[in-house]
């Protein structure tokens, strides 16, 4: 089973490039669809949350405000460490959990869709690593146009994720290899092809693992 890594900063379009290796064949486990799992009422997550910050965070309908949340972690540091620090070991378990599940099955690919992982992960786990990168400004404008952030609020999100610059650099993990990069700065069927010749490489690699 070949282990992937996919990372990219905030806008950069690392969903789209996800969705499409889900179409190509890949096992997709998503940090963020488990964050929301492991955040809903009810759970451990969601009462350590709770108990941390309060009923404010929490809305009518019993579910976590994250429009909240996100303004507390933008605004406060000691509060995003906070978060962090009952969020990442959660999801850390659950995605070993899924890594397990999908070894026991058989699965050939498998893409950890990880936003941060260079902040908070160890990419040299990983036997390959996905970057998606985008100019600043056109991840500024998309932070803007399709989540509705001031600009303000948008360059403070970018400011909390390491540069692009430092992830193209990273050498690590298997043969001590660099991060394949695909640059999502034109439009989707530029985006679909860049990504497709990452995927050939990855098949290549799950193929010399057989």
């Amino acid at each position: 089973m070949l282990l992937v890594a996919l990372t990219g900063n905030v806008a950069s379009g690392k969903s789209r490039v996800a969705d499409l290796f889900r179409r190509w064949g890949a096992t997709i486990i998503d940090a963020d669809a488990l964050v929301r799992e492991l955040q809903a009422p009810g759970s451990p997550v969601f009462a350590a949350i709770t108990a941390r910050f309060g009923p404010a965070v929490v809305r009518p309908d019993g579910t976590l405000d994250r429009d909240r949340l996100r303004a507390l972690m933008l605004s406060d540091p000691d509060a995003r460490s906070a978060l962090n620090a009952i969020v990442h070991p959660a999801v850390e378990r659950l995605t070993r959990e899924h890594i397990a599940a999908a070894r026991h099955r058989g699965d050939r690919i498998v893409v950890c869709d990880i936003p941060l992982l260079f902040e908070v992960r160890d990419p040299g786990r990983f036997d390959a690593v996905v970057l998606v990168d985008a100019p600043e400004a056109i991840r500024l404008t998309r932070l803007q146009t399709t989540r509705g952030l001031s600009e303000v609020e948008a360059r403070h999100l970018m400011a909390l994720q390491l540069p692009a610059a430092a992830k193209r650099a990273w050498r690590g993990g298997p043969g001590n290899r660099s991060p394949f990069v695909i640059e999502n700065d034109g439009d989707l069927p530029t985006l679909e092809r860049r990504a497709r010749a990452v995927w050939d490489e990855l098949e290549r690699l799950a193929a010399a693992q057989t």
